[in-house]
């Protein structure tokens, strides 16, 4: 099945597995963080940690690993006292920053739209509570 120029691939299928599989590891919050900081070079492991508020030693290290066996991020080590390790976005990774750093101008931009209708939703669900269901006995 298509839509548009899209392949769609058969839910049961093993490709909508690996699909599936590769875009929860590409729409990531942290992935996505990591991909826009590696578009303007190569950083050292600090320079990301410190660019990206709130990630977690562990889930910096977690996430580049997984970038870097999917072919997304290159690490390399330079031999010195202590050793250079920097990351940087394979060709691959650069291709990954385009629909990344669309999505990302995206959000900026419609922030203030996203915030309206929150407070709009959230607004109309304090005056309307949802009704609880009654379980009718017999």
């Amino acid at each position: 099945m298509s839509l548009g120029n899209t392949h769609v691939p058969d839910p049961a299928s093993a490709d909508c597995r690996l699909v599936s599989e590769i875009l929860s590891r590409v729409g990531d919050k942290w992935t996505v963080l990591i991909i826009m900081m590696l578009g303007h070079g190569p950083k050292r492991f600090n320079e990301i940690k410190r660019g990206i508020n709130g990630i977690s030693q562990r889930m910096l290290t977690l996430t580049l690993r997984g970038l870097e066996r999917d072919g997304i991020v290159r690490r390399t080590v330079t031999p010195s006292i202590p050793p250079r390790v920097d990351y940087e976005l394979t060709d691959l990774g650069k291709d990954l920053l385009i629909p990344v750093a669309a999505l990302g101008d995206w959000a900026m931009r419609h922030q203030p739209c996203i915030m309206a209708a929150r407070t709009r939703f959230d607004a109309a669900a304090d005056a309307d509570p949802p009704q609880e269901k009654r379980v009718s006995a017999g």
